[in-house]
């Protein structure tokens, strides 16, 4: 009998997207035989919010969920979705707020509007005392700027999806994030730089996600017919990490589960309790 693949977490999954509607449970039972015990639905809107509470609450203790407005959508975080997202955010199933940030690449919302959601979503993390789920992408002055002012106030937060380079990773450090690390590093085009820095992350601190559907990993073998990613492939990932850390998947796998718990205060899975 083979040895059963080692326990990860999946701190960012997109979830909720409509490329899973066909087959979301499929999606699960394959993450599940990948040794992906618990998965974190992010939600990045108020509709794709209610949708990542209702997939956890339907999956008790193996799905969790946030509760946030990317930047994307920051003209969308009205007084009333802010109400709204204050009463979700109570939830048990809710782990973090987020998917909340600075998105200056893209600007499909104003940067004064962006600015404005992530201090009122901070606010609202500080508020209820649970961690916050970030974005930031060509935006890291202001975003550093803001973050140093509400951090005292937080009960922790993680860097999502990191794609950037040796002071922003020192940066986020010194505030006490943690790192989000995707399929990105798989990419030999935009995230070969990443495998140097693993090392520096703390085994504590250093969380491995999908965030599927999005970022399939291209180095994949065979590489798969469709390109939208799934939980199943964060073993590759979590694998690509441990190389560049000179550590084992086994062990990244310990470290990176018991950051996850430890920072979205996750339970043990059903399989755990009946062991």
């Amino acid at each position: 009998m083979l040895p059963a693949p080692p326990t990860l977490i999946d701190i960012g999954i997109n979830l909720a997207h409509d490329s899973y509607d066909r087959d979301r449970e499929e999606v699960l039972g394959r993450a599940h035989a990948a040794g992906v015990a618990q998965l974190i639905v992010t939600g990045s809107c108020g509709p794709s919010t209610r949708k990542a509470i209702e997939l956890a609450r339907a999956h008790p203790a193996r799905l969790f969920a946030t509760a946030g407005v990317h930047p994307h959508h920051a003209t969308d975080l009205t007084a009333d979705l802010l109400a709204e997202l204050a009463e979700l955010a109570r939830a048990p199933e809710v782990v973090a707020i987020g998917e909340c940030g600075l998105d200056y690449f893209r600007n499909f919302s104003p940067q004064a509007a962006q600015q404005s959601a992530l201090h009122r979503q901070l606010d609202l993390a500080a508020r209820i005392g649970k961690p916050v789920f970030l974005h930031q992408r060509d935006a890291h002055s202001d975003f550093l700027a803001i973050l140093r002012e509400h951090r005292p106030t937080l009960a922790g937060g993680v860097a999502h999806c990191f794609t950037s380079g040796t002071h922003e990773l020192h940066s986020y450090l010194e505030l006490g994030l943690a790192i989000g690390i995707t399929g990105w590093i798989c990419d030999e085009r935009r995230g070969a730089h990443l495998l140097s820095l693993m090392p520096r992350i703390p085994g504590d601190r250093l969380l491995v996600e999908t965030d599927g559907p999005y970022l399939l990993p291209r180095d994949l073998k065979p590489r798969p017919a469709s390109r939208r990613n799934e939980p199943q492939y964060l073993p590759h990932i979590a694998a690509v990490i441990a190389r560049a850390r000179g550590e084992t998947l086994e062990s990244l796998a310990r470290s990176s589960t018991a950051a996850a718990r430890n920072l979205f205060n996750l339970p043990p899975t059903p399989d755990e309790l009946r062991a």
